[in-house]
């Protein structure tokens, strides 16, 4: 099993910056990707970013966060963050922290992903 902590979020004013922080204990060696997901009240939980945290630190974004968020990794704390800025009242959610131990390419979406954090919500005010 693999155990996902985040933490880090909160109220922002449009513009600001937030970084989110998922800490991964347990059998991190199974697991290749590291994701952020986020939800939004009424709607599907979505991709936002992930990377491959053992091999070549390869990114994704989605294209509604690229230019504006970064995944960059700890390894030596099993850790890894979500650096969030220029942020918009549309990025209001819950951002969930995921684990996959796919290793063929970074999934982005939540069927291969097995591990999930219990989420935190970010606010953003206009």
């Amino acid at each position: 099993q693999v155990q996902l902590v985040e933490s880090g979020g909160g109220l922002v004013q449009a513009g600001g910056s937030l970084r989110l922080s998922c800490a991964a204990s347990g059998r991190t060696f199974s697991t290749y990707v590291m994701g952020w997901f986020r939800q939004a009240a009424g709607k599907e939980r979505e991709f936002v970013a992930a990377i491959n945290w053992k091999s070549g630190g390869n990114t994704v974004y989605a294209d509604s966060v690229t230019g504006r968020f970064t995944i960059p990794r700890d390894n030596a704390k099993n850790t890894v963050y979500l650096q969030m800025n220029r942020l918009k009242p549309e990025d209001t959610a819950v951002y969930y922290c995921a684990a996959s131990d796919f290793a063929l390419d970074i999934p982005t979406v939540t069927s291969r992903y097995t591990y999930w954090g219990q989420g935190t919500q970010v606010s953003v005010s206009s």
